[in-house]
């Protein structure tokens, strides 16, 4: 009678220890500009990943999902080290998500390691930065993966010279060269390489020192936001569109607020990126769906809601695959660094050697599409390397 009175205890231990378990919810630490010159940024993440559980529900293997927000306020690495210590230490949380820039990413992407805890990153677009945080793993894009198959079009399309105008910080000047590489390997010449200051930047003077050396077109990369719509406002400003001098631009920098702002005016303009609203697919609806049901239509999506949405799948699997059980960081980790599903976006797929993401690079041109204008995919790169 004592053996069953004893093992009916266990049982009830093991069901009671099991309920308390999954009542725990998977905490996730987002990190992102809420709050000055790139707050647009952080309401553009925070609503792809309230989108993610707008479609698929805010449960997984039993345990709720729940997003504690930070702001990083723009490129602050002090404060991306101090957010990142804050949310393990005091909030606990299972996982960091940064939809911060690089500099704020690194320092957060040192506590994520120090604390064995999986950073995922769906903004920084450094090359090869998920080398230099071993806790964190990249759901967004790399600038070489972008700016240099658009150099290559580039060239490719009958641009012999060029100018190239970017952010003067390690990300600019990562994707002015990546550029270079594409342009120049297929003939093309480098006339002038303009740098701007990445904050406060006012582009009258640079624009126009663009404009004197009269390039047949000038490449563009600045922070998205309210620097990607200054540079472009400024460019017709300048008249370079009325000198002949025509727009090749990242395709962050020419998002859909920016395509609003500025109208017709940008109607025929090329860009390359990974992904378009106009992109179709099923998963690319849902996506969509579950970000206008969270926002009210009061926005659109971009890249990074996009990124950020990725970021909750990712998770999600995880969670799925451990049936819930986070204990084991190193093997949370490697599920992490090998997935593969269909995105928004397209096909992804995170190398487990490098921590980052291989995907499809689409050549865009805006243009009218369902009613407005929009960035239609006209050309696919696939698979792409970061």
């Amino acid at each position: 009678m004592s053996r069953i009175l004893a093992l009916l205890v266990a049982l009830v231990w093991a069901l009671g220890s099991g309920t308390t378990f999954a009542a725990e919810p998977i905490k996730i630490g987002l990190m992102t500009p809420y709050s000055g010159p790139f707050a647009n940024i952080g309401k553009l993440v925070d609503a792809g990943a309230r989108a993610w559980l707008k479609a698929n529900g805010d449960t997984v293997a039993g345990r709720k999902i729940e997003i504690i927000t930070r702001d990083t306020t723009g490129p602050a690495p002090a404060v991306g080290k101090r957010l990142a210590q804050e949310l393990v230490v005091r909030d606990h949380v299972d996982f960091l998500m940064i939809g911060g820039f690089t500099p704020d990413t690194l320092t957060a992407g040192s506590i994520a390691t120090a604390a064995k805890k999986p950073l995922l990153i769906v903004n920084a677009s450094s090359t090869n930065l998920p080398e230099k945080i071993p806790y964190g793993v990249r759901y967004a894009f790399s600038f070489r993966q972008i700016a240099r198959p658009l150099g290559v079009w580039a060239a490719k399309h009958g641009y012999k010279r060029m100018v190239t105008l970017t952010t003067d910080y390690g990300p600019g000047i990562d994707c002015e060269n990546a550029f270079k590489d594409g342009f120049t390997s297929g003939g093309g010449t480098i006339v002038d390489s303009v740098r701007t200051p990445l904050k406060s930047p006012e582009f009258g003077p640079f624009i126009q020192k663009v404009k004197d050396a009269r390039p047949d077109a000038f490449f563009v990369w600045v922070p998205a936001g309210d620097q990607a719509l200054g540079v472009i406002k400024t460019y017709f400003e300048r008249g370079l569109d009325k000198a002949g001098i025509k727009l090749v631009i990242m395709g962050d920098d020419m998002d859909e607020t920016v395509i609003k702002a500025m109208g017709d005016k940008v109607k025929g303009v090329v860009t390359a990126l990974h992904y378009s609203n106009a992109h179709s697919s099923a998963e690319n609806k849902k996506f969509l769906k579950g970000f206008a049901e969270v926002t009210g239509g009061s926005m659109e999506p971009t890249f990074m809601s996009v990124a950020a949405y990725d970021g909750l799948t990712a998770i999600a699997e995880a969670v799925k695959r451990q049936n819930g059980d986070l204990s084991d960081s190193a093997k949370t980790m490697a599920i992490l660094s090998s997935l593969q599903f269909e995105s928004p976006r397209g096909k992804i797929a995170i190398d487990a050697q490098t921590r980052d993401i291989t995907q499809a690079v689409y050549i865009r041109r805006v243009e009218m599409h369902g009613g407005k204008l929009e960035n239609v995919e006209f050309e696919t790169i696939p698979e792409v390397k970061p």
